[in-house]
């Protein structure tokens, strides 16, 4: 019913940027929140940043003042640009969207396959 695909990942080196996409599709009537997670390998799944369709943001402290999360409510698309990026930022980076769906006028929490990140020289 509802889609979530992410775009973005890729090999950068230490200090460099990389911008993630995540654009939800399908029986969508509303977006709450959209965000972005992460999973190292052997770790838990963690919050990077998430936005409101009010424009309100969360981030994890280990990002503050490198990602910024922006969203297009229009095209129920999320962004996340990462900057400065370290060795610990590699991970699977995970979309998430909470939706109200118009077939079954339910919220639904909707995840994407993932897209890797890995920041390596």
């Amino acid at each position: 019913q509802v889609q979530v695909v992410e775009s973005g990942g890729g090999l950068v080196q230490p200090g460099g940027s990389l911008r993630l996409s995540c654009a939800a599709s399908g029986s969508i009537f509303s977006i709450y929140t959209m965000g972005w997670y992460r999973q190292a390998p052997g770790k838990q799944r963690e919050l990077v940043a998430t936005a409101t369709s009010g424009s309100s943001t969360n981030y994890a402290d280990s990002v503050k003042g490198r990602f910024t999360i922006s969203r297009d409510n229009a095209k129920n698309t999320v962004y996340l640009q990462m900057n400065s990026l370290k060795p610990e930022d590699t991970a699977v980076y995970y979309c998430n969207a909470d939706v109200w769906t118009s077939a079954t006028m339910k919220w639904g929490d909707y995840w994407g396959q993932g897209t890797q990140v890995t920041v390596s020289s």
